[in-house]
């Protein structure tokens, strides 16, 4: 079965390491030119494979390499662009893709960001086939996983979603091989589509619950950062822990600044902050941070 790989960064390269040690027909990988497809293109190399750096998946030289190639599957291992219908009709048995959700729930760029904001307790990946949609084609593989209540959207991604979406990858192809992969029609009334998660949904709202300021520390963690401010800077918060207890100050307010994390009061608790960065700084420990902004315990985020 004559495999054709588009993507890019980490998780690109382990997708095609894993299905060239499997001894895997791969016969073309296509990637970006810059940094983002630096690790598949020497991989590639390395594997004497042929390598195609593509700008735009819709350019027309792009469409001829497919062509030429005849692959009979097509993988998308973490792409961004977007595949033309014309790339999508090339391959005899199909394109599928990997996506880190249970869908139909959190279709869209920026799933596991979404998932921990909103408070889901599980998630998981799916592999299905392409169609014309966003993330709307059957379904072929599905894996679930538990949200742990300290995860953020780094964490789950690279400690589960990533590892456990590359052997699903090399699962699923051996299905297709055999003639045993499903085709699952996704159930559109039970969709959910969130846009890609950038700073028009991470500001922080200290008149919200603890719980759901904490999720969006964890959701935005490592990108984009949840932000509030201080003295009119924009100030993003990781490594956060949450401490639930009845209110005692003004959501907001600075409690302590310790070594371990500086704690910031809300509604019906006590939020922990490991790393802090002034906008686009370097993150900083909470005392490093609090003398480099003149910040002090009784100090307000957010005012």
């Amino acid at each position: 079965m004559r495999i054709v790989i588009v993507g890019q960064g980490p998780f690109g390269e382990r997708v095609l390491e894993a299905l060239v040690q499997k001894g895997e027909e791969v016969v073309g990988v296509f990637c970006p030119p810059d940094r983002r497809g630096e690790p598949m293109r020497s991989l590639a190399e390395k594997s004497g494979i042929f390598l195609f750096h593509a700008n735009r998946m819709k350019d027309p030289e792009v469409y001829d390499v497919f062509k030429k190639l005849q692959p009979d599957l097509v993988i998308e291992a973490f792409v961004t662009d977007i595949i033309p219908q014309g790339l999508l009709d090339i391959p005899s048995i199909g394109t599928i893709c990997y996506h880190p959700s249970l869908l139909p729930r959190h279709r869209g760029a920026s799933a596991i960001n979404w998932a921990i904001t909103q408070g889901d307790s599980r998630t998981g990946l799916t592999i299905f086939w392409v169609d014309r949609g966003i993330d709307t084609g059957p379904i072929l593989l599905q894996k679930e996983v538990e949200i742990g209540p300290n995860d953020t959207t780094g964490s789950l991604y690279f400690n589960t979603l990533f590892p456990l979406g590359v052997s699903a990858i090399v699962e699923v192809v051996e299905l297709i091989k055999r003639g045993e992969a499903p085709k699952i029609l996704q159930d559109d009334s039970k969709a959910t589509y969130e846009p890609p998660f950038d700073d028009r949904f991470s500001s922080i709202d200290f008149e919200k619950s603890v719980r759901d300021v904490y999720n969006l520390i964890r959701g935005s963690d490592p990108q984009p950062g949840a932000f509030t401010t201080y003295k009119g800077k924009i100030i993003r918060l990781y490594d956060a822990s949450l401490i639930l207890k009845p209110d005692e100050k003004v959501s907001g307010e600075i409690v302590a600044v310790e070594e371990g994390g500086l704690q910031i009061a809300a509604k019906g608790g006590i939020l922990k902050v490991g790393k802090l960065r002034v906008d686009k700084g370097e993150k900083t420990g909470p005392k490093e941070f609090a003398q480099a902004v003149d910040l002090k315990i009784g100090d307000r985020f957010g005012k």
